[in-house]
């Protein structure tokens, strides 16, 4: 099976739809009623006995919100794996919900979706190459994605009283759905409230004690809040990087809002661009099979930071600093490029124009801009 999971507006549905020859969507009452009728009655439905030239693909969305559905998909699969392709779809991780006895290890492969990328509208196939070729976004594209952000509707429109109001719409239906539907919290004003301190916050070490303070829990209530939201999909942390850095942070992580549309501060607006692709990059190539990476930040007791560390299978492979128009190379990233032993060492300008260069050919320290970087990842 394939199983993909992203945010809420992604396009995972419409993805889904277009994919598949059969949609089941838990959320709708006749579809429910399908499904609750049991694995025979969905593979009547999808076909599973009728001769094709092709294996039909059954589209089943939103199902990590019925109760039994790993019993369920793992029952389904059993059965017919051999008759019917299916894939599994949710705006939740579909492996938060992990319960003892009854994993569907070995039965699917994980598959990511992000909002729309520099290099998704470039390229919109799936990469063989880590970084790509080098290519112009148009201003128009570029000048949406910035103000508008990666999600499909908000992208497409381009329209500030329509990203306005589906933003809005979009939070509420993640407090009170989401939050609701897939988590026993119940102090949703409270969960509420950590949401919108956040999404001010973008780009921020996390500390947990303040927040709890703000808050008005416990530390372990607000980690396990922070760890639902992640999960969500609303926002997602990044750990510090200590190895081979003396007095380096080691416990603290930053966090970074999904949406970077709604980010007011320009600095963290970019920033939190730039973690978004970053963050989709590697999750992109460690799904399709390409190795194992992780996203890190550095920094040290001496306040030295640099915003972003791509780790291929456990080895430092680059470093990104964020700026929006200095081209003065911060000096944190030569030092620590020579502590973790990186390959490559990027300070990415938002304010220089694009360059047609390969970011990779560079060894030392070099300021490339933020549209000829960001076109070279997926």
């Amino acid at each position: 099976m394939v199983f993909l999971s992203g945010p809420r507006q992604v396009g995972k549905t419409t993805v889904g739809t277009d994919l598949g020859t059969h949609y089941l969507n838990w959320d709708n009452s006749d579809h429910r009623l399908v499904i609750l009728n049991g694995e025979t009655a969905v593979a009547e439905m999808a076909g599973a006995h009728k001769a094709t030239a092709q294996r039909p693909i059954l589209i089943l969305d939103e199902l990590h919100h019925y109760s039994k559905w790993k019993l369920f998909l793992k029952g389904f699969f059993d059965l017919y794996s051999r008759d019917i392709q299916i894939v599994v779809t949710g705006s939740a991780r579909l492996d938060i919900f992990k319960r003892g006895g009854d994993s569907l290890m070995g039965r699917y492969f994980p598959y990511r979706m992000h909002p729309l990328s520099v290099g998704e509208l470039l390229r919109p196939k799936v990469p063989d190459t880590e970084f790509g070729a080098s290519e112009p976004v148009s201003d128009e594209d570029w000048g949406t994605l910035v103000t508008y952000g990666g999600f499909p509707e908000p992208f497409s429109r381009a329209n500030k009283a329509f990203s306005t109001r589906w933003q809005r719409l979009r939070f509420e239906q993640l407090v009170r759905e989401d939050i609701r539907e897939d988590t026993r919290i119940r102090e949703l004003g409270q969960i509420e409230a950590l949401a919108q301190i956040l999404a001010q916050r973008s780009g921020d070490q996390i500390v947990y004690s303040s927040l709890a303070n703000e808050i008005q829990v416990n530390e372990v209530t607000i980690r396990k809040w922070i760890s639902t939201l992640n999960s969500l999909f609303f926002g997602f942390s990044v750990r510090p990087w200590s190895k081979h850095v003396a007095n380096a942070i080691r416990k603290t992580p930053k966090w970074y809002l999904r949406d970077w549309s709604t980010i007011e501060d320009i600095g963290k607006r970019n920033e939190t661009m730039v973690a978004c692709h970053l963050l989709k990059a590697v999750e992109l190539w460690t799904d399709i099979g390409m190795g194992n990476y992780d996203l890190y930040y550095i920094r040290d007791k001496q306040k030295r930071e640099v915003d972003f560390l791509v780790v291929k299978d456990g080895i430092p492979w680059f470093l990104v600093e964020v700026k929006t128009g200095s081209t003065k190379l911060a000096p944190a990233l030569g030092i620590m490029q020579q502590r973790v032993g990186a390959q490559h060492a990027f300070q990415v300008v938002f304010d220089l124009p694009y360059e047609s260069v390969d970011s990779l050919q560079y060894k030392e320290p070099v300021v490339i801009s933020a549209r000829t970087f960001l076109s070279q990842l997926p």
